[in-house]
């Protein structure tokens, strides 16, 4: 089971996800680093846990104020090693361009805005990209065509339940259900409402292959030990 560390990026700097509310999130406050920069954040999660993965929201490029150009670079030369997911609001042709970037890039579907973004993202390499099924509440954010066929999606996919990002109120797990019996042999990834190592197994036996986690890591919901069990899952 493949536990992701997440950071979320506003205004530069890390912040805590609420509930899906962009414009209610706060710089983040945690014991794992001073202040919020996210380049000392993401070395306090590495101090946790040998995390192969780190997944960044760039809220500044997604919510279009400009994307946070050099953090992709600065986090691969302070985590050598680390794979790195980037959704910086990347369309499919954007992400087409960045393929052998140091950074993995995410499409997320609220960035996927009109025929030719749908038919780039057809186009796209499936074990190179991933792709993001965003959800705000009960609607998909994105074409529908997107959600309907499985076919289009690539190797790697996450479920993003944005209400639950930050909220501690569980993951979504009769939607991640649904995904999973649609995604065939692709990964699924959880991400929104993971509250511990409980929440964790629950998703490990709903099939899916590995979660987005944040909150439950800052508050030590989830500890070293839990994530070295987990590994081993």
């Amino acid at each position: 089971m493949d536990v992701i560390a997440v950071i979320d990026v506003q205004h530069g700097r890390a912040v805590r996800a609420a509930s899906g509310r962009r414009a209610d999130y706060q710089p983040l406050l945690t014991p794992l680093a001073e202040g919020s920069d996210p380049v000392a954040i993401a070395k306090g999660f590495m101090g946790v846990f040998a995390f192969p993965r780190l997944y960044v929201a760039d809220l500044d490029g997604i919510e279009g104020r400009g994307r946070n150009a050099a953090l992709p670079a600065q986090l691969a030369a302070a985590l050598p090693g680390v794979e790195l997911w980037i959704d910086d609001g990347a369309s499919p042709r954007e992400a087409a361009t960045r393929l052998g970037a140091p950074a993995i890039p995410v499409v997320g579907t609220e960035s996927v805005r009109n025929d030719e973004d749908l038919a780039a993202l057809r186009t796209l390499p499936a074990d190179r990209y991933v792709l993001s099924l965003d959800f705000h509440g009960d609607r998909f954010a994105g074409p529908s065509e997107i959600l309907a066929d499985a076919a289009c999606w690539p190797d790697r996919v996450i479920v993003m339940t944005l209400a639950r990002v930050g909220s501690g109120s569980g993951p979504d797990l009769a939607r991640l259900a649904d995904v999973v019996a649609r995604a065939g042999a692709r990964s699924v990834y959880a991400a929104g409402g993971v509250r511990d190592r409980a929440d964790v197994e629950a998703l490990r036996l709903a099939g899916v292959a590995g979660v987005l986690v944040a909150s439950a890591l800052h508050a030590d919901k989830i500890t070293a030990g839990d994530l070295k069990a987990i590994a081993g899952c």
